[in-house]
């Protein structure tokens, strides 16, 4: 079975003094675990996972497996390197983790084929079911319908975010891959819009605030309650756009330091969200926290 839809987490790494503060990166898991999120994806984009070391790495893999209450967890693995991006996954597989999540190589520029080749070549190197990561906005290239469609008939390719931001491509791409693979949408507010051309679900940075909402806007569409499914989107529509104000993860590292969850810390060249960010941001979980939505 597919276990790649519903709300998945893209979950930030926590620093504090240059260091991983481990104890609030597992705070954070275990609170979202209760809070019904489906699964979990440490180093990624929202992770940082680019100025970690190796050993970081996988320590954030471990913390994160311990805290997860049993959701599967899928830590990034991609990078421009088809022979790292190996090492990554094989290495993450021996420590326990249910799936990768395999970026498209950035500053190389490949080629349709030399993507295809790329995750042909991961797939054949591991067993875990894969999670393909098309962000054209990081990477400068995106990936097409036609090479998504033909990676769709690798046994292990299981599904794709989808962040690219646009409507007609990833409706291509659903109508595509419908019964071999899933699609998840890999931008907060066009979630619902990807449900409703076949996304199972969502790899989701506003669901560190948001996660109890969003859960709700995908159960509702599954039971085909749209009004309500609508206005959930809507609610959280403010909250999802003020989390990329500036590059991400700095507007969700602001907030959850807003709540008390973690220190609003991150590695260069990042740096912390404008004084202005942090007044509209406030003013975005605010609007969030006013009312009481039920799944």
């Amino acid at each position: 079975m597919n276990f790649y839809s519903g709300l998945w987490v893209a979950l930030v790494t926590p620093f504090k003094n240059g260091q991983i503060d481990e104890p609030a990166l597992q705070n954070l898991v275990t609170e979202l675990a209760n809070r019904g999120t489906d699964g979990f994806v440490p180093l990624g984009t929202t992770g940082e996972a680019s100025v970690l070391s190796r050993a970081e790495r996988t320590r954030v893999i471990q913390l994160v497996l311990e805290a997860a209450k049993g959701r599967p967890v899928v830590p990034g693995c991609g990078t421009n390197s088809t022979e790292q991006t190996i090492e990554f996954a094989r290495e993450a597989k021996q420590l326990g983790v249910q799936g990768a999540m395999v970026i498209t190589p950035y500053y190389n520029k490949p080629t349709q084929e030399g993507l295809f080749a790329h995750f042909s070549a991961v797939h054949d190197a591991t067993d875990l079911p894969l999670l393909l990561y098309n962000v054209p906005g990081r990477t400068s290239v995106n990936m097409l319908p036609e090479t998504v469609d033909r990676l769709a008939d690798l046994p292990r390719v299981a599904s794709l975010k989808e962040a690219s931001g646009n409507l007609d491509q990833i409706s291509d791409v659903c109508r595509r891959v419908e019964g071999r693979m899933t699609v998840l949408s890999g931008d907060d507010s066009l979630t619902l819009p990807i449900l409703s051309v076949g996304g199972t679900g969502v790899v989701s940075v506003a669901g560190h605030i948001g996660a109890d909402l969003l859960k709700g806007m995908i159960s509702a569409f599954s039971r085909a309650d749209m009004e309500t499914a609508l206005m959930m989107h809507q609610a959280l529509y403010p909250l999802a756009k003020a989390m990329f104000l500036e590059t991400s993860p700095a507007p969700v590292k602001f907030a959850l330091s807003e709540l008390g969850k973690m220190k609003n810390e991150l590695r260069l060249p990042l740096v912390p969200v404008k004084p202005e960010t942090e007044t509209r941001i406030r003013e975005a979980i605010a609007a969030y926290m006013e009312p009481l939505y039920v799944a």
